[in-house]
């Protein structure tokens, strides 16, 4: 997760589609160019669209009714425009850090690191499981006490229920496999969690401030892509579950499949962070409909299909937010001129958005 006070970007890799993993092997690309087929190229780009799309949409709904959690530890933060100017900037140097680290130590023992620390993460997992099963599971209780008779000390207080066990086994178990396995469909599923967690937990105050974040980070984008390799590197390097990735040889070899297209979570994260606002902007105008939302969200689809198209026409890995960027702003903006609630929407605060549906 990212922390607003700090303005971390553990994912600034928010590009680099299409780039061809082959288990992390350099040479044996080299040695075997792999020409994807019209229908595993179609496959694996439509299938990453549908899977970018499910945390905004889904995260976008949740966030609404987490604007107003009275839960300590599920309150969102809050990205002000001063941490959504910071934020670009300290991007940068971690992705450059990153670079560096790859260049200087080893590989393998970097993304060893990297894969406990994720693994340790998988809490976030568990909580996302959690939230989605019934919520009678949770009637069945369980009490850890002292088998003593006689209790001199509270040695435990931790409550959980069913749900929460269930979760808990699921949850290892993908750990378990990604960490021994690095498979794509476990990463899948640690990005998948991460970004709904990211879309439902981190609210931008203002639409003003989703522009200066959105503009940032398109700047970040082209730069880091077109004009240096640092971007792309890290991303073939990272063996870490912040991207989501697609097998494009999937018919071919099924789920052994290697050669990879590939989403940063950044590019759904970004975008659907300021999506959300506009669903709790929708909410506030108290008038049932969901205009700048569902404007938001085509736009969003229109420039991913449109970074796609771009990257496979020239066979180069795009920045994503070169193209979601105009498309997310710019529809819903228009959609406020026509419709002369263009005041309303860049004067809106952050209280005028916790409405709970």
């Amino acid at each position: 997760a990212v922390s607003a006070e700090h303005c971390t970007c553990p994912e600034p890799l928010s590009d680099a589609l299409n780039a061809s993993a082959g288990n992390g092997s350099e040479a044996q690309n080299a040695t075997v160019r792999f020409t994807a087929t019209p229908e595993g190229t179609a496959l694996a780009y439509g299938s990453l669209l549908f899977m970018a799309l499910l945390p905004i949409f889904f995260g976008a709904l949740r966030s609404v009714r987490c604007s107003k959690s009275k839960k300590g530890g599920e309150m969102p933060e809050t990205i002000t425009s001063r941490d959504a100017a910071r934020f670009p900037i300290i991007a940068s140097c971690t992705l450059f850090g990153l670079y560096l680290f790859f260049k200087l130590f080893s590989q393998e023992y970097i993304n060893l690191l990297l894969s406990l620390y994720f693994f340790v993460l998988e809490s976030l997992l568990c909580r996302i499981l959690s939230a989605r099963l019934d919520p009678d599971v949770e009637r069945l209780r369980h009490h850890l006490t002292n088998s003593n008779n006689v209790v001199f000390a509270e040695i435990l207080n931790y409550e959980f229920d069913t749900k929460s066990l269930i979760c808990l086994v699921l949850s290892s178990v993908v750990g378990v496999w990604y960490l021994l396995k690095k498979h794509w469909i476990a990463n899948n599923l640690f990005g998948l969690a991460f970004a709904l967690n990211g879309v439902e937990l981190l609210h931008l105050n203002n639409v003003s401030t989703g522009c200066i974040l959105l503009g940032g980070l398109f700047v970040y984008d082209v730069f880091w892509v077109f004009g240096t390799n640092v971007m792309v590197t890290v991303a073939k390097s990272f063996e870490a579950p912040i991207k989501l990735v697609f097998p494009q040889d999937l018919l071919e070899k099924g789920l052994g499949a290697s050669n990879f297209a590939m989403l940063g979570l950044g590019d759904i994260v970004i975008p659907g962070i300021f999506i959300a606002l506009l669903l709790r902007f929708d909410v506030s105008l108290k008038k049932n409909t969901r205009t700048y939302f569902y404007s938001s969200f085509v736009a969003y689809i229109f420039g991913l299909v449109l970074t796609i198209f771009i990257m496979h026409t020239f066979k180069h890995a795009q920045p994503a937010l070169l193209y979601l960027v105009p498309a997310c702003v710019g529809f819903p903006v228009l959609v406020a001129l026509l419709k002369g609630e263009v005041t309303e929407m860049f004067s809106q605060s952050k209280e005028g958005l916790g409405i709970v549906i």
